[in-house]
Protein backbone atom coordinates (compact mmCIF):
# COMPACT_ATOMS: atom_id res chain seq x y z
CA UNK A 1 0.00 0.00 0.00
CA UNK A 2 1.31 3.41 -0.99
CA UNK A 3 2.15 6.07 1.59
CA UNK A 4 -0.59 8.73 1.76
CA UNK A 5 0.01 12.27 3.01
CA UNK A 6 -2.88 14.69 3.44
CA UNK A 7 -2.50 18.38 4.22
CA UNK A 8 -5.62 19.23 6.20
CA UNK A 9 -7.31 21.26 8.93
CA UNK A 10 -9.46 20.19 11.88
CA UNK A 11 -12.74 21.60 10.54
CA UNK A 12 -12.57 20.81 6.83
CA UNK A 13 -15.50 18.67 5.60
CA UNK A 14 -13.63 17.80 2.39
CA UNK A 15 -10.72 16.50 4.46
CA UNK A 16 -13.14 14.25 6.34
CA UNK A 17 -14.68 12.97 3.11
CA UNK A 18 -11.24 12.29 1.63
CA UNK A 19 -10.21 10.39 4.76
CA UNK A 20 -13.40 8.30 4.62
CA UNK A 21 -12.85 7.43 0.96
CA UNK A 22 -9.24 6.45 1.55
CA UNK A 23 -10.19 4.38 4.61
CA UNK A 24 -12.86 2.57 2.55
CA UNK A 25 -10.11 1.80 0.04
CA UNK A 26 -8.05 0.11 2.77
CA UNK A 27 -5.60 2.90 3.61
CA UNK A 28 -4.81 2.34 7.28
CA UNK A 29 -2.43 5.16 8.10
CA UNK A 30 -2.86 8.56 6.52
CA UNK A 31 -0.08 10.95 7.46
CA UNK A 32 -1.99 14.13 8.27
CA UNK A 33 -0.20 17.46 8.13
CA UNK A 34 -2.32 19.99 10.02
CA UNK A 35 -1.78 23.34 8.32
CA UNK A 36 -4.12 25.08 10.77
CA UNK A 37 -1.72 24.31 13.63
CA UNK A 38 1.51 25.17 11.83
CA UNK A 39 1.65 28.17 9.45
CA UNK A 40 5.01 26.93 8.20
CA UNK A 41 3.32 23.74 6.95
CA UNK A 42 0.72 25.86 5.14
CA UNK A 43 3.53 27.68 3.34
CA UNK A 44 5.17 24.34 2.52
CA UNK A 45 1.89 23.00 1.10
CA UNK A 46 1.31 26.10 -1.03
CA UNK A 47 4.86 25.98 -2.37
CA UNK A 48 4.65 22.27 -3.23
CA UNK A 49 1.16 22.25 -4.72
CA UNK A 50 0.55 25.79 -5.94
CA UNK A 51 -2.81 25.61 -4.14
CA UNK A 52 -4.19 27.27 -1.02
CA UNK A 53 -7.09 24.92 -0.23
CA UNK A 54 -7.25 21.73 1.81
CA UNK A 55 -7.11 18.85 1.56
CA UNK A 56 -4.06 18.42 -0.61
CA UNK A 57 -3.37 14.73 -0.99
CA UNK A 58 -0.25 12.87 -2.04
CA UNK A 59 -0.17 9.17 -2.82
CA UNK A 60 3.49 8.31 -2.84
CA UNK A 61 5.13 11.10 -4.87
CA UNK A 62 1.97 11.72 -6.92
CA UNK A 63 0.04 14.91 -6.10
CA UNK A 64 -3.62 13.93 -6.35
CA UNK A 65 -5.00 17.35 -5.45
CA UNK A 66 -8.12 17.82 -3.35
CA UNK A 67 -11.17 15.70 -2.56
CA UNK A 68 -12.81 16.29 -5.96
CA UNK A 69 -9.63 15.09 -7.68
CA UNK A 70 -9.46 12.03 -5.41
CA UNK A 71 -13.11 11.20 -6.04
CA UNK A 72 -12.64 11.58 -9.79
CA UNK A 73 -9.65 9.20 -9.72
CA UNK A 74 -11.81 6.68 -7.89
CA UNK A 75 -14.70 7.04 -10.35
CA UNK A 76 -12.30 6.60 -13.28
CA UNK A 77 -10.88 3.40 -11.74
CA UNK A 78 -7.42 4.95 -11.32
CA UNK A 79 -7.29 5.22 -7.52
CA UNK A 80 -6.87 1.54 -6.67
CA UNK A 81 -3.78 1.08 -8.89
CA UNK A 82 -2.21 4.21 -7.37
CA UNK A 83 -2.81 2.92 -3.85
CA UNK A 84 -1.45 -0.53 -4.71
CA UNK A 85 2.01 0.82 -5.57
Amino acid sequence: MAHVVMYCTAVCPYCTMAERLLTRKGVAGIEKVRVDLDPQKLGEMMEKTGRRTVPQIYIGDFHVGGFDDLSELDQDGKLDPLLAK
